[in-house]
């Protein structure tokens, strides 16, 4: 190819190359807002940054986000479709606990949340279980309906004595199977919506301490989120007032507040944790008890494999239904809130519980 001499090519007069240079320079800061610089993550005058709220799980998310609304970001510690019992924290996560505005947690519940906050030093820490009155964790909720009395002698009733029991032990010893952990304490406490609405209250108070310009919004989201809770727990209330079965069998034992709550019978074919695989004594004692008390439905949930309650149900011929401890929402989650999915679970209950 012919090269054309650079003496060929015409002359641009260095008066207008240097205006061309500043127009491109004009043109490239055109994106940029006065007095902010380039790539700056900080609020523009008369913006106010946000606050933000690092939450254990799911429950303490729904309640933070409705409580904040746009004064918050909100960080879960816990991923989605993430068994949050076992929650392993990365480097980022910990040092979170520290510069978060506040911290919403239930200690008790995730070992490695209990020992980050240990060492860590945090603004705000609203812990749930400093102020939730904890139930015992037993694998079910008894023959009690809720009673304090039943619970405390479900907690020891297998002490001496399990494995002398005949036939009949199911009728008062259900949740006694080896491997709870008698004297632990049930930490689900976000089944019970009353108790959520107490998180609710507190979480708003830690924020109007943070940010106490916006006490007025931070209060009556507050006051709505509570008002939908209400409402909520009514409709279980009436809901499950009036059943043919009062036993429900679960994957895991997580539903001890909500049967406590709307005098229902748990059975859990796990304990407390999801991971821990039942016995073969375990399992022979859920099949007596669906027998003796007449349960349509063996309840699996989205977080946990449902293998075992499947085996079950396949033995017994009975139906298999979701019932979703809410420790996390997953894609296959039915609803996309903590409401909508509690009345999922209420729909589930009284079909199974063939509820009036």
């Amino acid at each position: 190819m012919r090269m054309i001499p650079m003496s060929f090519l015409p002359r641009i007069p260095a008066a207008v190359a240097a205006t061309a240079l500043v127009l491109a320079g004009l043109t490239a800061c055109s994106n940029t807002p006065a007095n902010t610089p380039a790539n700056s993550s900080e609020p523009t005058p008369g913006e106010t940054a946000q606050l933000t709220v690092a939450v254990a799980f799911y429950p303490f998310e729904f309640v933070a986000q409705r409580v904040g609304g746009d004064l918050v970001k909100i960080e879960n510690l816990t991923t989605p479709g993430a068994e949050p019992h076992d929650l392993e924290l990365a480097p980022q996560q910990v040092a979170l606990l520290s510069s978060a505005d506040l911290v919403v947690v239930q200690s008790g519940f995730q070992p490695a949340v209990d020992a980050a906050l240990e060492q860590a030093n945090a603004k705000r820490t609203v812990d749930t279980a400093s102020f939730l009155t904890l139930l015992p964790a037993t694998g079910d909720d008894g023959h009690g309906h809720g009673d304090d009395d039943h619970a405390d002698e479900d907690e020891h009733a297998d002490e001496d004595d399990h494995a002398d029991e005949d036939e009949h032990a199911d009728e008062d010893e259900h949740g006694d199977e080896e491997g709870d952990d008698h004297g632990a304490l049930d930490p689900h406490t976000w089944l019970d919506p009353t108790n959520l609405a107490t998180v609710a209250e507190h979480v708003r108070d830690a924020l109007i301490e943070a940010r106490p310009e916006a006490s007025d919004t931070l209060k009556a989201n507050t006051a709505a989120l509570v008002a939908d809770l209400t409402a909520l727990d009514d409709e279980f209330k009436t809901g499950l007032a009036s059943c043919q079965v009062d036993a429900f069998i679960t994957s895991h034992a997580a539903f001890g507040y909500l049967a406590h709550r709307y005098n229902l019978e748990q059975v859990g074919i796990r304990g407390i944790e999801p991971d821990v695989e039942p016995t073969a004594a375990r399992i022979a004692e859920v099949h007596q008890i669906a027998k003796a008390e007449g349960v349509t439905t063996i309840f699996f949930e989205t977080l946990v494999s449902p293998v075992v309650s499947q085996s079950i149900a396949g033995d017994l011929g009975l139906k298999t239904d979701v019932l979703d401890p809410l420790e996390g929402l997953t894609p296959e989650s039915r609803g996309t809130d903590y409401l909508e999915v509690m009345r999922s679970n209420l729909a589930s209950l009284r079909t199974a519980n063939q509820c009036a």
